[in-house]
């Protein structure tokens, strides 16, 4: 029985399998998912450390593995030009974005609503015209206290495979698979930031939590956007969000 059919409990392999173990075990998953779902496999890709460490282990599973980039209008400025040297060296990274009108500032009035425009839209947007099956994460339990229940795969849109293949990595494994690869990285990393996303939304801290700088201040602090808890499978032609 390979990985994807088998269920390990999430939190012992975290503390129980070593950094090379996780990363064969990544690798496998990877392997297992694209000999299942060939080219209907694509990488979901923040530019963050994580989604660039998974996008790595992607291509040395397939050279020919496809991925999707979601920016917005508030991205920062390191964050577009590193998007831009992404996309010239892997033009097979097709970046979607939401260029339709918001009110000012609904960052600030209502989080929830704007990254579900700005963000949630495209990737149901990306997941459609590249004809997803299994779309391929960089999410990890142990990055914030809204991911600790995610499954290494995961269906929970249905005919939507999930897979989250770091989800067992400790935050400072991903530095060392980087470091050991040397891997480039968004140059926000240097400045103190752990998690990063648009500006207006987006804090250097000093807490624990990885996810801490994030949505400071609002109902969503430390939380999520919504890519990983809306359905992505609706009707592109009649449901919105």
């Amino acid at each position: 029985m390979g990985l994807l059919e088998g269920k390990g409990d999430v939190k012992t392999l975290v503390g129980t399998l070593n950094f090379k173990q996780k990363v064969d075990r990544s690798l496998q998953l990877i392997k297992e998912a694209y000999e299942k779902y060939g080219d209907s496999l694509v990488v979901a890709n923040s530019l963050g450390k994580d989604s660039v460490a998974v996008w790595h282990l992607a291509k040395q599973v397939s050279p020919k593995i496809r991925g999707f980039i979601v920016t917005t209008r508030f991205k920062p400025k390191e964050t577009i030009d590193f998007m831009n040297q992404e996309v010239a060296r892997y033009p097979e990274l097709k970046i979607f974005k939401n260029d339709t009108s918001i009110p000012d500032e609904l960052y600030k009035t209502d989080p929830d609503r704007c990254c579900d425009i700005l963000k949630v839209e495209p990737v149901k947007r990306a997941v459609y015209e590249m004809k997803v099956n299994c779309w391929v994460t960089g999410l990890r339990c142990t990055e914030g206290r809204t991911r600790t229940d995610y499954q290494e795969v995961e269906e929970r849109d249905e005919g939507l495979l999930k897979l989250n293949p770091i989800l067992i990595w400790q935050e400072r494994e991903v530095w060392q698979y980087l470091a050991l690869y040397e891997i480039k990285v968004n140059p926000l990393y240097k400045e103190g930031y752990r998690s990063l996303g648009c500006a207006p939304c987006t804090k250097i801290t000093s807490e624990d939590n990885e996810r801490a700088g994030r949505w400071i201040g609002t109902s969503k602090c430390g939380g999520e956007c919504g890519i990983h808890t809306r359905p992505l499978r609706k009707n592109m032609d009649g449901d919105g969000i």
